[in-house]
């Protein structure tokens, strides 16, 4: 199970990078302004989604510039925010999104688009959205159902893509 699984998140990987490279890119580009000025870099996750924040505050290598999105922050016109979510359609997510919207703070959303409504979506409220393209678990089980729901490891996936581009623009600048 292990090995298929394993082959499931190899293909997941790719596929992550030939259709959202230039998503990511864009992305990197719009957080790397806070970066290379004044600002900072917030990340915000729901539920599984906060190891990504986690992962650039904590990490071994943290991204420079990065800090955990709390609801006390006051945001100022340099600073960046990465909405990590689920879903495209999570209320939570969605509305961080609304205030950051609101209140001109340019944002990249990363989640898997369930709901094409871009309206009320991240996908269509964030500056830069990527998607993690996980509709179902990558595995079928005994029943027929499908399990092993990586969605977290996916957005690590793209975080690290995001930090490592970031990084090489921050070199350039």
């Amino acid at each position: 199970m292990l090995k298929m699984f394993s082959t499931q998140l190899t293909g997941l990987f790719n596929r992550l990078q030939d259709k959202e490279e230039f998503s990511i890119e864009d992305g990197a580009r719009l957080l790397a302004q806070a970066a290379a000025g004044q600002g900072k870099i917030y990340i915000f996750g729901t539920k599984e989604m906060q190891a990504v924040g986690v992962e650039a505050v904590y990490g071994e290598e943290p991204l420079q510039a990065a800090a955990i999105f709390t609801g006390e922050v006051e945001l100022e016109s340099a600073d960046r925010v990465l909405i990590v979510s689920r879903y495209n359609d999570d209320e939570e997510a969605v509305g961080i999104a609304r205030q950051l919207q609101e209140n001109g703070i340019p944002f990249v959303a990363i989640s898997t688009v369930r709901h094409e409504d871009k309206a009320d979506s991240l996908n269509g409220l964030a500056d830069v959205h990527i998607d993690l393209r996980i509709k179902k678990g990558l595995l079928p089980d005994e029943s027929g159902n499908r399990v092993g729901y990586p969605t977290s490891m996916a957005a690590l996936y793209v975080y690290f893509g995001l930090k490592f581009t970031i990084e090489e623009i921050l070199e350039e600048y």
